[in-house]
């Protein structure tokens, strides 16, 4: 019997040696979980989009994520001749696990990028010990990935162009003009400030550091002799995006839950990863080790593992419910992509240094290609970004809570519905939920206008045809501020949510002792978060809701603070002022002085101050266009 790997302590490791005992760790529930002939990985009973053959590929694939940067930076694991076993079974015509044929576009070329990572990484461990037949049944099952159409104008594209370059690391025949016509793509998605678009869409979602800046920095490091303007191109572009991903991510070591793709997990800081193994030169090692470290000491303290050892689909814990229709048993695993570190030599400056904390970062950082303005009160210990024009270009599943609500946060995360009817199960935080007097809401989803400025954000969106709602955020230290302006040719129920917060697992916290009442405005004060919404103009009354379980993506079981009102046809203007903040008796005191709201003379602007100082936040031009208010 093979000895069971000891778990390593999460809140203790610090080095290399300490960051590959954690990957074996998490390797060794893969053993007992192989098919019969090894190309496969049967690590649950759910399905997705693609069929179950694929499934189990991709569970045996995604794992490659890790173990070949373990196995490049000096790592051993006798799961290789495991893997060995699979891949010559896998890409055999005649074995009856084969992984098939394809000529379109198909799951298994996401896969097969994780390969020909391994080929240029580990060539050691994946390609030398094959033998002649095997290396040919290799080569002929990944260079299907140069013969299909070319159906894929987005990051996947670098899965073929990584597929090439294990190719051509290993001397068998590769496709150089595809490469470039497919990286010359890839450029004409670049926008500025070191962001990308993922193809011709409106999402800046994780997708951009873990996958567009990920492949590209890959490419940058094991391409820069033979193509040294496109390495070097890639490389100033990452350090232009890692000054302003910066703020995504908190000094706990959390990073903000946005968009689709979040089973993914300690993937979100891949790209820290991908910017020390090129080499890029933006933070210090130190900077960039204590990213990565207290990013990963942070996801392994959460219950991200089954029982049996095994990733589970979910964000925080298990949970299928905020899933995606392509999230398959093995999907999770691509989270090793934050592993790509273990390649790097034991004297790399990375390893060497001591972690460090993050730069010095302002309060607040307007990213216009993000479409978000990220926010780090003084004295505050977690992110908020305020988001405007974001939306997926294809019909996931609550797409409009994964890109649409008005803010995402490291503390207290977002929530999904669980079904539509009613406020409980819609579970409507940081979003202004509308329905016809029904308990059917409506939410923002496509914005017809977006504009980012320096203090506030503001969108245009129609909920209905004859419903117009053109919606301010402005930030205000622990607060921020949202305005509504409501045409509307029908009645309708509105109910602006504030920020979920976790509540009590114990008898320890009496839960109605934990919430605070103003006129029209309620809160929950908890030890782990203050949260709060307060009528400022419009609102009716303030009312505690109780979601769902597994609505949040952070926390099993919530509350949202909310305002309720009736809008009759007409004009009608909504103000509030919501917190979220981390509990201290500072924040405690600030939820009793919301920030001032007024109208400036005239009316055409909306002013947000300081509840103490009189300063001017922001003047928010509230009834102007688009093209206004830029």
């Amino acid at each position: 019997m093979h000895k069971t790997t000891e778990m390593p302590d999460w809140q203790s490791f610090r080095t290399k040696a300490d960051l590959q005992q954690a990957a074996v760790a998490t390797f060794e529930p893969l053993r007992a979980r192989f098919t019969p002939g090894r190309a496969g990985l049967e690590l649950g009973a759910t399905g997705a989009i693609h069929n179950e053959a694929i499934a189990l590929m991709e569970a045996f694939a995604r794992p490659l994520w890790g173990l070949v940067p373990h196995a490049a930076g000096g790592g051993d694991s006798d799961l290789w001749p495991l893997f060995l076993q699979g891949i010559a079974n896998g890409t055999d015509p005649e074995h009856e696990e084969y992984w098939g044929d394809f000529g379109t576009k198909d799951q298994r070329m996401v896969e097969q990028a994780a390969l020909g990572l391994g080929l240029a990484l580990a060539p050691h461990r994946l390609w030398e010990p094959l033998n002649e037949r095997q290396r040919d049944n290799l080569f002929r099952w990944l260079n299907q990935i140069n013969l299909v159409d070319r159906s894929n104008p987005n990051n996947w594209l670098m899965f073929t162009v990584l597929v090439n370059i294990g190719l051509m690391k290993v001397g068998l025949p590769y496709n150089r003009a595809i490469m470039n016509e497919y990286l010359d793509t890839i450029d004409s998605y670049y926008l500025d400030d070191g962001w990308y678009a993922d193809g011709k869409t409106d999402q800046r979602d994780y997708y951009i550091p873990f996958a567009m800046h990920y492949y590209t920095l890959i490419y940058a490091k094991l391409m820069e002799g033979e193509d040294p303007g496109r390495a070097a191109r890639y490389r100033e572009r990452a350090k232009r995006f890692a000054e302003q991903f910066v703020y995504w991510f908190a000094e706990d070591g959390s990073s903000l839950p946005f968009g689709r793709s979040l089973t993914y997990r300690f993937a979100q800081a891949s790209f820290w990863s991908a910017l020390a193994y090129a080499g890029v030169e933006v933070f210090t090692p130190g900077v960039l080790k204590g990213i990565v470290m207290r990013h990963l000491r942070w996801w392994f303290r959460q219950p991200i593992f089954a029982p049996d050892g095994l990733l589970s689909i979910g964000y925080a814990y298990p949970n299928l419910i905020m899933g995606e229709n392509y999230n398959a048993p093995g999907s999770p695993y691509w989270a090793y992509k934050t592993f790509l570190v273990l390649a790097l030599p034991d004297d790399d400056p990375f390893w060497l240094a001591e972690e460090e904390p993050l730069p010095a970062l302002g309060a607040a950082s307007a990213q216009p290609h993000a479409r978000m303005i990220v926010c780090r009160p003084e004295g505050d210990r977690h992110v908020t970004a305020l988001a405007s024009g974001q939306m997926a270009n294809f019909d996931m599943a609550h797409s409009a809570a994964k890109y649409a609500k008005f803010a995402y946060s490291t503390l207290f995360g977002f929530s999904v519905p669980k079904a539509y009817y009613g406020l409980v199960q819609g579970a409507y935080d940081s979003t202004l939920a509308l329905s016809e007097c029904d308990d059917h809401y409506r939410v923002r989803r496509f914005c017809e206008e977006f504009a980012i400025a320096e203090r506030y954000v503001y969108s245009r969106w129609l909920p209905w045809r004859d419903v117009e709602v053109r919606t301010w955020l402005v930030p205000a230290g622990v607060w921020h501020v949202r305005i509504h302006r409501i045409a509307t040719g029908r009645p309708l129920d509105a109910a602006e949510g504030g920020f979920a917060v976790r509540r009590p697992a114990d008898f320890a916290i009496r839960e109605e002792d934990a919430i605070m009442t103003v006129p029209c405005g309620i809160a929950a004060i908890l030890p782990w978060g203050v949260s709060g919404i307060a009528n400022v103009e419009g609102h009716g009354q303030a009312e505690m809701i109780y979601p769902d379980a597994n609505t949040n993506v952070l926390h099993p079981r919530t509350m949202i603070p909310t305002l309720t009102t009736r809008l009759e046809p007409g004009e009608h203007w909504l103000v509030s002022a919501v917190i979220g903040a981390t509990h201290s008796e500072e924040n405690v005191r600030r939820w009793a002085r919301p920030p001032r709201v007024e109208r400036a003379a005239g009316g055409s602007a909306i002013v947000v101050r300081d509840p103490e100082s009189g300063e001017i936040w922001c003047e928010a031009p509230v009834s102007r266009s688009r093209t206004d208010a830029q």
